[in-house]
């Protein structure tokens, strides 16, 4: 069994995709078509920045969607290669959940680039700038982690955002707690606590206002019939129908990304290897998780892009 999943925020660097592009009239459609549907130039800024536009959480995140979307149709119009065929699940992080309904056909190309750029708009706009952080523990694990964040709030909010694999969790908050969590780190047996370069606090109760904003816009837009079942981030637990997949999107705002255990979930469920597209992120932490015994294969380049489509 084959699971694919798709990279969240944080994997978007400028010049991503122009490979791609240059090589595959495929790829370029793809490009054109989110820049159509969100009527700005964000290829342009996939391709030459600058980097703090492409960093904004607006285009990082209908941008990396696009980048894996693009190695995707490329992978199934010219490898040949139906990923109904090829794949038992489908699983994404964060805002690759979105990317993984796209690819599952429960959501247009054009429907998931607006619904992500508005995604990032309301996470932007849900917290004053500099009110809210998010920080990476490295060294920790979620029993760690959890006890860090509940000695550092003091009545604010830091909680878990995401249990990433057993040794890195990123929690997320008001700053001022995030601030202590750092400084408390070495007393919870923890090696150390990084800000992260974000410009909000997400998958924090601090973005209900971007959840009631997402309900709103999934109410418009809701997710169709799924080809295959997504691995929800909030329930590491595969969902096919519609209407619950709409929900747990709404929950995914505010709440916690558990990729450590969907990993070891799909693993649980006879996954034996895992195909990354547009990304090389998750691949570490799904083999820290899941063990070394299941296959994990990035796929970024026209080279990986043959190299799978051969193995497929």
């Amino acid at each position: 069994m084959r699971a694919f999943v798709f990279p969240g925020q944080g994997s978007q660097k400028v010049g991503m995709g122009m490979e791609l592009a240059a090589a595959s009239a495929v790829a370029r459609e793809v490009f054109e078509e989110v820049d159509d549907a969100l009527g700005q130039k964000l290829f342009q800024i996939m391709r030459e920045g600058p980097e703090e536009a492409l960093t904004l959480t607006e285009n990082a995140q209908p941008a990396i969607m696009a980048h894996a979307i693009a190695v995707l149709r490329v992978l199934e119009k010219e490898g040949g290669i139906a990923l109904a065929d090829k794949a038992d699940y489908v699983a994404g992080h964060s805002l690759g959940e979105y990317t993984a309904l796209c690819a599952a056909g429960a959501f247009s190309l054009a429907d998931t680039a607006r619904l992500l750029k508005l995604r990032g708009q309301a996470m932007q706009a849900a917290v004053p700038v500099g009110m809210g952080a998010m920080a990476a523990l490295l060294g920790a694990d979620i029993d760690k982690a959890t006890a860090l964040a509940e000695a550092a709030a003091e009545g604010q909010v830091c909680t878990v955002a995401n249990d990433n694999d057993p040794t890195q969790v990123v929690i997320s908050g008001h700053r001022e707690a995030i601030e202590r969590a750092i400084a408390l780190v070495k007393d919870h047996g923890i090696k150390r606590g990084v800000l992260l370069p974000v410009s909000a606090p997400f998958h924090c109760p601090l973005m209900q206002p971007a959840a009631d904003a997402m309900a709103e816009a999934l109410a418009r837009t809701p997710p169709g019939t799924l080809r295959l079942p997504v691995l929800a981030n909030v329930t590491a637990a595969p969902a096919s129908d519609p209407a619950e997949v709409q929900r747990l999107l709404v929950e995914q705002v505010t709440g916690r990304v558990r990729w450590r255990e969907s990993a070891i979930a799909l693993r649980d469920l006879g996954a034996e290897s895992f195909v990354e597209l547009g990304g090389k992120v998750l691949g570490p932490m799904i083999t820290r998780s899941a063990g070394p015994e299941v296959a994990v294969t990035s796929v970024v380049t026209m080279a990986d892009i043959e190299e799978l489509a051969k193995s497929l």
